[in-house]
């Protein structure tokens, strides 16, 4: 009788406790904004960023490109619905964050197509890997290759560092929506022989009737091969000469729409790393939300794509592997409190390359090592345990059914880099997955050793990628 009292009163203290904790918590206001029911946008291009007429800005200085977010994945694509393509993104974004984990495990420098690709020669080894074919999520850019410039979408990649566009005449050419890019009309086209510096560059170069010859391999079993060659790229009214790409006549697997890729790693064969002594070394990018993909943001080389508002935080080296940017994470915020199971130490890089968290435009959905991510799932649980819960949707855990409302408030979260607070808008971490009203928690768990900061979590944001300063920078509001 005597431990009754006392039961009721721990009972109503931990009520209590719980009632403070959940007013004590920071909200944000979340507009609802479901998938389309209609289907894709349009692969139109502003003629006037083709032509460069308009208020550009000054072309001795900055390199622009405007980007489009595309949901493509097969011919089949263009008959699919919005819910149905952003299902195979979550399950091609499975594969790549899988294949970006292992060539970090494997230590093998540069390889991956949105997380390290790229390789040569006649090595069609197993390692070079892609985790994430183009396709649903994936994010555009439009520039010109070759003289007179020739223009073509190009997959935007900083897990990348090869740059190359399919070419004829083709052995197999998978489908895109340009032209495909004929060398032999370009008068600045020019063949890598084998015994180049340019060529030894490649992670295993090999010949054919002395030129130099590339593959590129991706973990789900697309690839492309073809003549390593120098070529001129223009962007916008900049002309770029003599940078490094593949000219590739072999190219077979889940590509559909673009007509290549810009490597925009770390490594040796990147276009930042190619170009870098003209732009400083310089450049940033802002990546429109996947729903409202009818508004252009831009890729910025140069000066001017340091942005005046972004918070930085210093670039992590990893001696292993050197087409990733790895960044020091060391916790999150719910709610306005540190999730305390969040450590620093989940996210450090060891002396072996293993671990660490890289920035990636090619993957969606932000991965974090496991009991990291279960630790950021469980406390957003509780800050938003009065919305009504939905099913599990692919990869998603944690959804609920929001249909009916026109916004909702969510639980504020905040990634705490070394140096730099960036604080997430709502429709970074809680986002539709259909046009029925159902909204996941846009994260998931990994577990390998190496964290993932993915597009959606990106989108937004000018990303500044500052390799002379040795530092990587987030700006809200930056696609303005």
């Amino acid at each position: 009788m005597e431990g009754k009292p006392i039961c009721i009163s721990f009972l109503f203290l931990s009520l209590f406790t719980i009632s403070v904790s959940s007013t004590s918590l920071q909200y944000e206001t979340l507009v609802l904004h479901s998938l389309p029911q209609t289907q894709l946008q349009s692969l139109d291009f502003d003629a006037q960023l083709i032509s460069g007429d308009g208020s550009d800005p000054d072309p001795d200085t900055t390199l622009s490109i405007q980007l489009h977010h595309v949901d493509l994945a097969s011919p089949s694509s263009f008959n699919s619905t919005p819910h149905a393509l952003f299902k195979l993104r979550l399950k091609r974004d499975a594969v790549r964050a899988k294949a970006l984990s292992v060539l970090a495990a494997a230590n093998i420098t540069r390889g991956r197509r949105g997380g390290g690709h790229h390789a040569g020669g006649r090595d069609f080894s197993s390692f070079i890997i892609s985790g994430l074919s183009q396709g649903s999520g994936e994010y555009f850019t439009r520039i010109g290759v070759g003289t007179p410039p020739k223009y073509a979408y190009m997959v935007l990649d900083t897990g990348s560092d090869v740059v190359w566009i399919q070419c004829s005449p083709c052995k197999k050419c998978y489908t895109q929506s340009d032209p495909v890019f004929d060398p032999t009309k370009s008068s600045s086209f020019v063949g890598v022989s084998c015994g180049s510096p340019l060529c030894q560059r490649l992670d295993s170069a090999s010949c054919n009737r002395k030129k130099c010859l590339y593959q590129v391999s991706y973990g789900d079993g697309s690839f492309t091969v073809g003549d390593f060659s120098t070529e001129t790229l223009t962007f916008r009214r900049t002309r770029v000469n003599n940078v490094a790409i593949g000219c590739g006549h072999d190219n077979e697997g889940l590509f559909v729409g673009a007509a290549g890729l810009l490597g925009l790693g770390r490594g040796r064969l990147s276009f930042p790393t190619q170009a870098g002594r003209r732009f400083g070394r310089k450049f940033s990018y802002c990546l429109v939300d996947r729903s409202s993909s009818s508004k252009p943001s831009y890729l910025l080389f140069g000066e001017s794509a340091v942005s005046k508002t972004a918070v930085f935080t210093p670039l992590v080296n990893n001696p292993k592997l050197d087409t990733f940017y790895y960044v020091e994470l060391i916790g999150i915020s719910v709610g306005g409190t540190r999730v305390p199971a969040i450590r620093p130490s989940l996210f450090k890089l060891d002396a072996a390359g293993d671990g660490g968290v890289i920035v990636d435009s090619g993957t969606s959905v932000t991965r974090l090592i496991r009991p990291a991510y279960i630790a950021l799932r469980d406390s957003f649980r509780m800050g938003a345990r009065n919305l009504k819960r939905a099913p599990d949707f692919s990869l998603f855990d944690t959804c609920f059914d929001l249909s009916g409302k026109t916004e909702v408030k969510v639980p504020t979260v905040v990634m705490h880099f070394k140096g730099a607070d960036v604080s997430l808008p709502a429709s970074n971490y809680l986002i539709p997955v259909d046009s029925d009203g159902t909204f996941c928690f846009a994260f998931a768990g990994t577990m390998s050793g190496l964290s993932i900061i993915g597009n959606i979590q990106q989108q937004g944001f000018r990303v500044v990628f500052d390799l002379a300063g040795s530092r990587l920078g987030f700006a809200p509001r930056g696609c303005a």
